[in-house]
């Protein structure tokens, strides 16, 4: 009933922005990117995290919004068919994460990926919660997507988004 509340008054909106200004500065993204660039050195898979103060009005499902953005980023676009999405839309407090085929994971390991994100995220913990999910995510990468010795491989940025 909250949460409706904030999106019916526009606070939620206000939250998002007023959270990605405080959490999200460019040091933050750069840690973020140098954590991703050194996980993705001991396998192949390709992270990419976007973070979105408010969601787009014509979108009501954050999964929807999340596969939009996996498309729009091109994170299904990589040699081997590993790259995963992280997307947080935080006037939601929303986070999904989209994999792509060449990544076989059970939902389950991504749903408390999510969790503990979320868990930390409620504490206020959001630049550590962060870097322990994009580690997390690494550990899972570790095991499902080969190392590959080709420099050419990262072909997604390891800068995150924002959107």
């Amino acid at each position: 009933m909250q949460n409706k509340l904030k999106e019916l008054t526009g606070i939620a909106a206000l939250e998002g922005q007023w959270l990605r200004r405080r959490h999200f500065d460019e040091s933050v993204l750069a840690q973020i990117a140098e954590r991703i660039r050194q996980g993705e050195s001991e396998h192949s898979g390709e992270l990419v995290v976007a973070v979105e103060a408010m969601m787009p009005s014509h979108e009501k499902s954050a999964h929807l919004r999340a596969l939009e953005v996996y498309g729009r980023l091109r994170v299904w676009d990589t040699p081997l068919n590993c790259g995963v999405l992280l997307y947080l839309a935080l006037d939601k407090r929303a986070i999904e994460i989209i994999a792509d085929r060449g990544i076989e994971v059970n939902g389950e390991q991504w749903l408390q990926v999510c969790a503990d994100l979320q868990a930390r995220f409620a504490k206020g913990d959001y630049v550590e919660g962060l870097m322990a999910t994009v580690d997390a995510i690494q550990a899972i990468l570790k095991t499902q997507a080969p190392h590959s010795s080709d420099p050419k491989a990262n072909v997604l940025s390891d800068m995150p988004v924002i959107l």
